[in-house]
């Protein structure tokens, strides 16, 4: 074990979960021990409990992490067309789904029923529908409601398809981001008076 650090708490936390991630990204969610990630970030097994009462609770919290960082790496600029925002977020979420698929393959399928990690992923969701409806041409309340609807279900086909993409590669990575961005407009197109995407192909 390396000699351990004088580290804030905060600071303290901020390595946990930094070496939480690569333990998480480099390895299936069952084969990383609580013991692993002591070592590796060079303290004992009493103080990262201390900090995090156990495996789950650890990973939901740099779960939570990921959620907000890409939330902040997917901007929605109505100074931007409405493809070019959606690529971007795109972009952003499948560039770490890809680069981190065990973590990822966790959080979808290996504790596909534990309610925290669920709840991280649907307020991710959530703020992710928000920010599109924040950009759409919505001509009023019904409108909202319906395209809102949509958009729900939309976020959840892509993050199923991207989850399937990650255990079998069946396309490139832009090819998944058109598929996604497509879908989005198919469905939402028949809903709103102006077409948000004139420049897709219908």
């Amino acid at each position: 074990m390396p000699p351990r650090q004088r580290l804030s708490p905060s600071e303290r936390r901020a390595q946990l979960l930094a070496v939480a991630a690569q333990l998480f990204a480099a390895h299936p969610y069952d084969e990383v021990l609580m013991e692993d990630v002591a070592e590796r970030a060079g303290v004992s097994r009493a103080l990262l409990y201390r900090h995090f009462p156990g495996k789950r609770d650890l990973f939901a919290a740099l779960y939570r992490q990921v959620a907000e960082q890409l939330l902040a790496r997917t901007r929605f600029d109505p100074a931007d067309s409405l493809v070019e925002q959606l690529t971007e977020g795109l972009d952003a979420h499948i560039a770490y789904f890809a680069e981190n698929r065990n973590t990822v393959l966790a959080a979808n399928r290996v504790l596909a029923g534990d309610r925290l990690v669920q709840t991280i992923i649907t307020d991710e969701l959530d703020a992710l529908r928000g920010r599109l409806l924040g950009v759409l041409p919505l001509a009023d309340d019904d409108t909202r409601e319906a395209v809102s609807g949509v958009l729900k279900s939309w976020l959840v086909f892509v993050q199923v398809l991207c989850v399937d993409w990650l255990t079998e590669e069946t396309c490139t990575r832009a090819e998944l981001r058109d598929v996604c961005i497509g879908a989005a407009l198919g469905a939402i197109r028949p809903l709103l008076d102006e077409d948000p995407a004139p420049e897709w192909p219908n």
